[in-house]
């Protein structure tokens, strides 16, 4: 199939701009990586800290050259005394594919760590996370398919899906299982939460990519993100720059 007619098929199956569907708010700033990124004032992805200068989130949250500015330190969105951040660089995947291949992307900023700002780990290098772990995710978006926007942050308790059992799940799609993961759970992700953390224990595995467009939290189609692990280089001991090398991009 021609890559054009490959991702107009693919566009009527998924939502890339996914928030929290049957999840809780989270306790306020027990998430110290989360930030919001907005255009206008308005919130349109998630993301998470890497560092004191980068920005982790998905490469389809940036269209059409917009300017992004990065909030951090939030937990209610309508507080606006969080800090935001002017996005100095924006570093998407040199391979990106609209809309969901090598779905990933750096922002780089300079922020102030504090208690309620500060950086997540990230995996080593093809690092696998076991079928069935438990982990979260968490965002302001949508708390159901076309639902409100979570003002506050919410957060929900998903599972590792075995990776030949997602791929299964995504006939429609060249499903990666190399570079993408699922989860399944009664929670999950929907409009708004792309580009945050999959979090398992105290690392960040996976980016927020895309779910099915009608059906926020479907079983029959789990919730997908980009594998960070399968972005690293082997051996390498300095992430940040192995991440701006591998996008080849300064």
């Amino acid at each position: 199939i021609g890559g054009k007619v490959a991702v107009l098929h693919i566009t009527k199956i998924i939502l890339t701009h996914v928030g929290i569907v049957n999840g809780r708010e989270a306790k306020p700033h027990s998430r110290p990586y989360m930030v919001c990124l907005q255009k206008n004032w308005l919130h349109v992805c998630g993301g998470f800290l890497i560092s004191d200068e980068f920005v982790l989130t998905a490469a389809h949250c940036r269209e059409n050259s917009e300017t992004l500015t990065v909030v951090v330190g939030a937990h209610d969105l309508k507080n606006k005394t969080e800090g935001s951040v002017r996005v100095k660089n924006y570093i998407p995947h040199s391979n990106y594919k609209r809309p969901i291949w090598n779905d990933i992307m750096l922002l780089r900023e300079t922020v102030k760590l504090n208690n309620y700002v500060k950086w997540i780990s990230l995996p080593k290098n093809g690092e696998d996370v076991e079928a069935n772990t438990l982990c979260s995710v968490a965002g302001w978006g949508r708390l159901w398919t076309d639902g409100p926007l979570s003002d506050r942050l919410m957060e929900a308790n998903v599972y590792i899906m075995n990776s030949r059992a997602c791929y299964k799940r995504w006939p429609e799609i060249d499903y990666s299982v190399s570079q993408m993961m699922c989860t399944y759970a009664y929670g999950g992700f929907c409009n708004g939460d792309s580009g945050g953390p999959l979090v398992c224990g105290d690392t960040a595995v996976g980016v927020v990519s895309f779910c099915h467009t009608y059906r926020c939290n479907s079983p029959e189609n789990p919730n997908v993100y980009t594998k960070i692990s399968a972005y690293i280089f082997h051996g390498s001991t300095k992430t940040l720059e192995m991440l701006r090398d591998f996008m080849k991009k300064k």
